[in-house]
């Protein structure tokens, strides 16, 4: 049986560090390829695989300017990963709180301590 592809869905698509760091250069605004392999410091090819990934599963646009290709990220396609770590929100929240009053109560032991 033929294993499923790994770069199938957005989410598998920003699972991967260096497409991740593309959308980064890609959300401050559009990009040739050659200004994102400046940038990575990996080989123009490598770039052009995860472009073509992150096209694929449609978080990445390209547009024709003359000669040039550029790139740009295409914001609606991450609200499922979006929506997906909102969910956690509360329970980040929740763990914060816990280490506040934690952070707090040590201080007040050491003010305690100190007087």
């Amino acid at each position: 049986m033929a294993r499923a592809a790994t770069t199938a869905d957005v989410f598998n698509a920003v699972a991967e560090s260096r497409r991740r760091e593309i959308l980064d250069l890609l959300a401050v605004g559009e990009r040739p390829v050659q200004e994102l392999v400046d940038a990575l410091g990996v080989a123009q090819p490598q770039v052009s695989k995860h472009l073509r990934v992150l096209r694929d599963v449609g978080l990445v646009d390209v547009r024709d300017a003359g000669r040039r290709r550029l790139y740009r990220v295409n914001a609606p396609a991450l609200k499922p990963v979006h929506d997906w770590v909102k969910s956690f929100e509360r329970l980040w929240e929740q763990r914060f709180e816990q280490l506040d009053a934690v952070l707090d109560e040590l201080k007040q032991e050491d003010r305690d301590a100190q007087q």
